[in-house]
């Protein structure tokens, strides 16, 4: 039997909570489209994002240690599919729009610059006056406007609730580009968004824990003190008292995931019942977040950040890697503003609209670290500071 997407679209609306974003309610595109018999608009986009050329280059992108110095650490497209499968247990179990969850998840970090946050932050430093970089925004401009394949819009044609969804702060008080007849953007954006912005926090909090301690820059004995290890570390001894070294820590790693997520439902799902909302749009009147960790976790995280940067975000190690790399990454960006022939054909053409710098940025921030390397070499032949 073929399920039709009207026949979907009603299994939503009988299935979800009644706070859940329903893919029939959508407020639709910045280009309208005819609807697919078959699939909903938050299946479109999310088919849409995992076929788009950002997507897949996000194999080859740094998430804290740069591509391609160990087998098995995570790669932007690792983290990003990691986020994914959070964001649906989570959507799932509140009984919200799995789909819209899932399809912001794997787009939150397409704007990424290469070498990670260092990249961003040299982007951001290069791009002072210009408009500045973020990679929040940057995810935004990819799919409204970079990505090229439909021959009628620039862009992706993404549904409005996914681009409200990549907005990920919600300060920002604006109308989406290009968009006229959307409703305005307003303080919160949906359930489905914040849950992909959590599931963010939890899948780099574990992975990073799990790369650190995989590539010897911290160890065991040094996250005793943080609460967020303790207590499953507890929980993991009392089950398995013989369990040691490697096998251990990633158990352990294992349970701070699991716990994670379960506190995140059952703490959302408190406040859920005592808003007592009746749509999708109350949520975004709502005066704050609802999807949210307990106090106490919330207290425990924000110590697990504050080590992380302490002790492997700054790391010697790692920072002066990610620090020879951006001035990479200066070069080839000062080379380009030089000499704009050097940019791809496509990226000539959005100069007219885009203006130089812009363009110049678009264009260095969806490299690859890989390119990024290789791009620097062909400019600059003889120069190997890495």
């Amino acid at each position: 039997m073929i399920r039709t997407r009207a026949e979907k679209e009603a299994l939503e609306s009988q299935a979800l909570a009644p706070y859940a974003q329903k893919a029939g309610e959508s407020a639709g595109r910045a280009h309208p489209e005819p609807a697919h018999p078959h699939r909903t608009e938050y299946e479109r986009d999310r088919a849409r994002i995992i076929h788009s050329r950002a997507f897949r280059r996000l194999e080859y992108k740094t998430q804290v240690f740069l591509n391609g110095t160990g087998d098995h650490l995570r790669t932007r497209l690792t983290h990003t599919i990691e986020v994914a499968s959070i964001s649906r247990t989570i959507a799932r179990a509140l009984g919200l729009n799995e789909d819209l969850a899932e399809t912001i998840a794997l787009a939150h970090d397409l704007g990424h610059s290469p070498f990670g946050h260092s990249g961003e932050e040299m982007l951001n430093g290069l791009m002072r006056g210009h408009g500045g970089f973020e990679h929040n925004e940057q995810s935004l401009r990819v799919v409204e406007v970079i990505e090229q394949k439909y021959p009628r819009f620039r862009g992706l044609n993404l549904s409005w609730e996914v681009r409200q969804g990549l907005q990920k702060h919600p300060k920002y008080h604006r109308n989406l580009p290009e968009v006229t007849d959307s409703p305005p953007l307003i303080a919160w954006p949906s359930l489905e968004a914040q849950i992909a912005n959590l599931a963010d926090e939890i899948t780099y909090y574990s992975h990073d824990l799990d790369d650190g301690l995989d590539f010897q820059l911290i160890t065991h004995e040094q996250l005793t003190e943080q609460a967020v290890w303790q207590e499953s570390a507890e929980e993991v001894r009392g089950h398995f008292p013989d369990l040691c070294g490697q096998e251990l820590c990633r158990y352990v790693i294992r349970c701070i995931i699991d716990r994670q997520v379960q506190d995140v439902i059952s703490t959302s799902a408190e406040h859920l019942q005592r808003a007592n909302l009746s749509s999708a749009e109350a949520v975004r009147l709502h005066p704050q977040s609802l999807i949210q960790y307990s106090p106490a976790l919330l207290v425990a995280n924000r110590g697990l950040r504050k080590f992380l940067y302490a002790n492997l975000y700054h790391h010697p190690r790692v920072a002066t890697a990610n620090q020879q790399a951006c001035d990479l990454l200066r070069r080839v960006f000062d080379a380009y503003l030089a000499n704009p022939g050097l940019l791809g054909s496509s990226a000539l053409l959005r100069i007219p609209m885009d203006g130089l710098h812009r363009t110049v940025c678009d264009y260095l921030s969806g490299m690859t670290d890989r390119y990024l390397l290789e791009e620097h070499a062909r400019l600059f032949p003889g120069h190997q500071p890495l």
